[in-house]
């Protein structure tokens, strides 16, 4: 197969949550272990950190990741999804998996999918793990997809666990309450492996305490450090709550790497360079100002919303899809009233019609037009945008992703 018909097989005949939701998640890791078997524990011949939470998990990664870089080590990094290209979600130093790597990969591995019926993900984190094994990487940073304590990655013993922030997110499957989604998230816990908590709130703190002591896992709270006072090119506030995750984190990390403060600093303000991270508070073009972000769910909208109405603009217009499992009603109210919607649905299976969204807006005194697709709508925009007004593209990263 071409690394087209690969990744087509890989996306179509397996479940892949991005795409069908609920009927790819899997409730154990059974099959993600099978694997590792068969590729002679790949996740054991690289130094690692998980990285887990509801929202921050690609920047924070990232952060890290390019960090390393900056002090001269060879870093894998996993992330997901991705937004352009599958081999986004695997780099090594910054540059993607080649192609060839991915179809031999699927070709030498197909038969073993099939009989045991791998969902997407799992044959992923199998591909990465084998993937940065052979490339021998100094180490590697492993994002969580979602969860953790069921996630596939969930197989690794890593030097640091970090644990970015909990939010109501995926709640058909990790629990309705902040404290039963952070019993999941703090499922990576492993026996005396330092953790990062990034954020927490009064529900989460005892349920990553009482882990951590079971597990006998020194604990570090980010939140409590001071302000992170180097710039980063992601900038978004959000940010900065990430910045104190990243360096508790690359203070842990010193027994096993030489990080200088200038390492820290040029890691920062190269991030994207570094790792090809985008869709995080990203401004597309000026005259009219175009920003575009990645946040789906009401902990991460909210601070992106707070961050939108500090811009100066004539007229705000917002190029919005959402994918149908979402909380609109948790969601829509943080979006401005005073806005020109163009509503859209995201080109994958899981996309919301944007003729119910609009419907739905309404509720909220949210009030616009309808297009056919992200493109369309993101078109119509720019031709009715003038040159001091703002528009914003987001509501699901398969939004952002159609624009980037």
């Amino acid at each position: 197969m071409t690394y087209q018909e690969t990744t087509e097989w890989m996306f179509n005949q397996l479940p892949m949550f991005q795409n069908q939701g609920a009927t790819a998640y899997k409730n154990d890791l059974t099959n993600t272990l099978l694997l590792m078997n068969v590729l002679h524990h790949p996740e054991n011949k690289f130094k690692s950190i998980h990285v887990a939470g509801t929202n921050g998990k690609g920047s924070t990664s990232s952060m890290l990741a390019s960090i390393l870089h900056e002090a001269g080590y060879k870093v894998g990094l996993y992330t997901s999804p991705h937004l352009k290209d599958f081999r986004e979600r695997i780099r090594v130093n910054g540059e993607m998996i080649s192609e060839e790597f991915v179809v031999d990969f699927i070709a030498s591995n197909k038969v073993f999918f099939e009989e045991n019926q791998l969902s997407f993900f799992e044959m992923t984190v199998g591909l990465a793990f084998d993937y940065f094994a052979k490339e021998e990487v100094d180490v590697a940073v492993i994002e969580v997809g979602m969860g953790g304590r069921l996630d596939s990655t969930n197989v690794i013993t890593p030097l640091v666990s970090v644990i970015t922030n909990i939010g109501l997110d995926h709640t058909q499957f990790l629990g309705d309450t902040l404290a039963k989604i952070a019993t999941e998230k703090a499922g990576i816990i492993k026996s005396n492996i330092p953790v990062v908590i990034g954020e927490f709130v009064s529900e989460t703190k005892p349920v990553f305490e009482s882990v951590a002591k079971k597990s006998n896992a020194p604990i570090y709270f980010a939140q409590e450090l001071p302000e992170v006072l180097c710039e980063s090119d992601l900038l978004g506030f959000y940010q900065r709550h990430n910045k104190k995750t990243v360096l508790q984190t690359v203070q842990l990390l010193e027994p096993f790497f030489i990080i200088s403060e200038a390492h820290i600093v040029s890691g920062l303000k190269n991030v994207m360079k570094n790792t090809g991270l985008l869709g995080r508070w990203q401004t597309l073009q000026t005259h009219p100002k175009v920003i575009c972000d990645t946040a789906h769910n009401s902990h991460g909208v909210k601070i992106v919303m707070e961050q939108l109405q500090k811009e100066s603009f004539d007229q705000l217009l917002i190029v919005l899809g959402v994918v149908n499992d979402k909380d609109l009603s948790s969601i829509l109210p943080l979006f401005p009233k005073k806005a020109k919607y163009f509503f859209c649905k995201p080109n994958v299976p899981r996309g919301l019609e944007a003729s119910i969204l609009q419907e739905k807006a309404k509720e909220f005194c949210l009030f616009g037009k309808v297009f056919n697709s992200v493109s369309e709508a993101y078109d119509f925009a720019l031709q009715e945008a003038k040159a001091n007004d703002l528009i914003y593209v987001g509501g699901s990263t398969f939004v952002v992703a159609e624009i980037v």
